[in-house]
């Protein structure tokens, strides 16, 4: 009796061994060997760079490689990259992917957006480089032009046109500058200033850089204003003048001058003979 039972413990054992044997070998060889071997597990692909390359030539560098890809929806922008160029990608080159992984990739936009013109008047040559590149502008040409502030921006211009503040542009637009030479205007025309006294003239003539020269005065209260014609003729026009004022100039009006030429005046002062002198008397002392 006791031989007949343990011969039915026995045999239970060993079918109970055999079915956990066998669940064990089918559960090793289902994640060892059958799905390894039908995912690729241990198998992988490196991603290739695709930034710069175009969206025609995605199909030959990625599906290819039995990756797949798919546009980002919001597109970006740089001047430097060709329309529809990937700017970047999801995974970024060099990584490692399973077979048939989809590459997410965000593309230069065809047209570029629009920004604002911003004000770079008065503002240094760095300055407004800086401003321009934080706007995704270029900067052209730079031209010096005569002004005493050394190169601060005195013109802004977009296609030899000058560019108000403000005015919209496509990004990655060149805008030209002119920036002062540091001497300002070194020559110019001659202003007239007979007519007026003598002390508005002194004022006006030493604002402009130039320097007052010899002050003679005259007993004649007229001015004899020479005005050249066409043909090359010279006329002269009779004019009062009051006490005070200058009634003639040396270099004449319209002849070109530059900073620091002198510039003698002679000025109308009838009592400049008198044993009481006048202020342009004593300045001239």
């Amino acid at each position: 009796m006791q031989s007949e039972s343990f011969n039915r413990i026995k045999s239970t054992t060993k079918h109970l061994l055999i079915t956990v044997g066998s669940g064990i070998f089918i559960i090793l060889f289902f994640f060892y060997i059958y799905l390894p071997a039908t995912t690729n597990h241990g198998e992988s692909i490196t991603v290739p760079d695709v930034k710069n390359q175009h969206l025609s030539d995605l199909d030959d560098i990625l599906v290819s490689r039995s990756l797949r890809y798919e546009v980002n929806a919001d597109s970006g922008y740089s001047s430097a990259a060709e329309p529809l160029a990937v700017l970047d990608q999801f995974p970024k080159a060099n990584a490692k992917v399973k077979e048939n992984r989809k590459i997410y990739v965000t593309l230069n936009a065809k047209r570029p957006p629009l920004v604002r013109m911003p004000n770079l008047i008065d503002k240094s040559l760095k300055i407004a480089q800086i401003t321009l590149e934080s706007f995704d502008l270029r900067l052209g040409r730079v031209d010096h032009v005569p002004d005493n502030a050394l190169n601060a921006v005195i013109y802004q211009l977009h296609r030899s046109i000058e560019i108000e503040a403000g005015q919209m542009l496509p990004k990655g637009s060149m805008i030209d500058l002119k920036v002062g030479d540091g001497r300002g205007n070194r020559y110019w025309k001659m202003y007239k200033y007979t007519g007026q006294s003598y002390e508005d003239a002194k004022i006006a003539i030493i604002g402009t850089g130039l320097k007052i020269g010899a002050v003679t005065h005259v007993l004649d209260p007229e001015i004899v204003v020479e005005t050249v014609s066409t043909e090359g003729d010279t006329t002269g026009v009779v004019v009062d003048v009051s006490v005070g004022d200058v009634v003639k100039q040396r270099p004449v009006s319209g002849r070109t001058v530059k900073i620091q030429d002198i510039v003698d005046l002679w000025v109308y002062q009838p009592d400049s003979l008198a044993s009481d002198n006048s202020i342009l008397d004593q300045e001239n002392q």
